[in-house]
């Protein structure tokens, strides 16, 4: 918006000081100024007043899977970021996993990049893969912009992503570490695992003795060991354990570098209401019971657990077999995570408030996003604007997922998002779509 300026009103701006009426001031793309609600308006500017709907920075996404190239018949960076910005998203980073190539060399990057490019609706940054036999790559890919390296403990569910032994895990955390990078960890211990009952068939209790929380706790357990020996950064990924938790805490009260996210999922549906058979609903870690899912929001509350993502791990339908054991293990969840998150956080007495601190403030602050997360002076002027007491029923018709299978079909959510603003531009409005405005991001330092 070259040269003019755009007013974004509200009575409900939730910024980093509060939920206050206010206009924000925009130009070249960039909040200048939050003003009073009621503050004069330069003759040239162009107002937007959205009453009492809330305006919420742009949500950051940072564990999305959009499987492009290789497998888009899953999902791509089209109907991956469209469903993002239906949702309220306006950043993801896009994990290395599922698509073909997979993103652990600067060549595989580079033609994940060149897919990307003319098909983003939002920002999309990219993190690069941790492999057995990759270490070498690591400083390459760092230097070329990932916001750092996910690995798994146990097997990644495809080939050509193997996961890493005890000892390939603090090589690769040394490498990593050694140039101030962040490791990104799939908890569960392949050996409690195996220990584990194995049963096929489509009861969901059956699922769930398979992937018991003893898995993420040891794991979780001996990840804290290694980086407090070695002083390395590592964030955790989609934690679902709650008996994790005083691990956890115990780590950052000793200064361990040490950050844990957790996914709607966990947080609005339980191990309870899922029915044989609806493997719709499986995912690794698996949704657990209801106590478990009260200590996860405590969690959240006191800051054990710092962030709110999707884990938008979406297939093709076909692979959502009845039978728990061998279909696709994975929920699409990015148009649905701020209605369904919000549909529980305020049921549970939490508002609009911490749900930005959890979806956007913090996930931007993980990949060192200064310019995403919040609404104040210097800020992209990314914006959610949402009606935060309209609900609606979910209806997988209209969701951009490529796939529209979803845990979420036929309930009612609180919150629609009426539209969504990238960098000052409405890039969707009510249902419709703008052309795609987004950028590729790097890490920055």
């Amino acid at each position: 918006m070259s040269g003019e300026e755009l007013v974004l009103r509200s009575t409900r701006v939730i910024t980093p000081e509060g939920t206050r009426a206010a206009s924000v001031v925009v130009s070249d793309g960039t909040i200048v100024a939050v003003r009073a609600h009621d503050a004069a308006v330069s003759t040239h500017a162009r107002v937007e007043d959205f009453g009492d709907d809330a305006l919420l920075p742009g949500l950051v996404d940072t564990h999305v899977h959009v499987n492009d190239p290789g497998r888009t018949e899953w999902e791509g960076f089209w109907t991956a970021t469209r469903a993002a910005a239906a949702g309220g998203i306006t950043t993801l980073v896009d994990m290395p996993l599922n698509s073909l190539p997979p993103t652990t060399t600067v060549a595989n990057l580079r033609t994940k990049k060149d897919v990307a490019a003319a098909k983003a609706h939002i920002d999309v940054g990219f993190w690069g893969g941790a492999l057995p036999d990759n270490v070498k790559d690591l400083r390459p890919l760092h230097d070329a912009g990932v916001f750092g390296f996910k690995c798994f403990l146990s097997p990644s569910g495809v080939d050509e992503f193997p996961e890493l032994t005890q000892d390939q895990l603090a090589v690769s955390m040394g490498e990593i570490a050694g140039f101030g990078g962040l490791l990104i960890v799939h908890a569960e211990d392949p050996h409690e695992l195996a220990a584990a009952p194995a049963r096929s068939g489509p009861r969901y209790a059956d699922f769930l003795d398979s992937r018991p929380r003893v898995s993420e706790d040891t794991a979780i357990e001996g990840l804290i060991a290694v980086a407090k020996r070695i002083g390395a950064r590592i964030h955790i990924l989609h934690l679902s354990s709650s008996d994790a938790l005083p691990l956890i805490a115990a780590a950052k009260r000793e200064g361990v570098r040490l950050t844990v996210e957790t996914c709607p999922h966990y947080l609005t549906l339980t191990a309870e209401e899922v029915p044989d058979g609806a493997s719709e609903f499986k995912c690794c870690p698996p949704i657990r019971e209801a106590a478990n899912q009260d200590l996860l929001w405590q969690a959240l509350a006191d800051g054990t657990i710092d962030c709110v993502v999707t884990d938008h791990s979406p297939s093709t339908a076909d692979l959502k077999t009845a039978d728990f054991a061998t279909a696709w293990g994975g929920i699409s969840g990015l148009q649905l995570s701020l209605p369904a998150v919000w549909t529980a956080a305020r049921a549970r007495g939490y508002g609009l408030e911490d749900v930005v601190r959890w979806m956007s403030t913090r996930t931007a602050e993980l990949v060192g996003l200064d310019r995403k997360g919040a609404i104040e002076a210097g800020r992209d002027a990314d914006f959610t604007v949402l009606a935060p007491d309209e609900t609606f029923t979910v209806d997988p018709a209209r969701l951009q997922h490529r796939n529209r299978v979803t845990a979420y079909a036929g309930k009612t959510l609180s919150g629609v998002v009426k539209s969504t603003w990238l960098r000052g531009q409405r890039i969707v409005s009510d249902g419709e779509f703008s052309a795609p405005a987004g950028r590729l991001l790097e890490r920055k330092n």
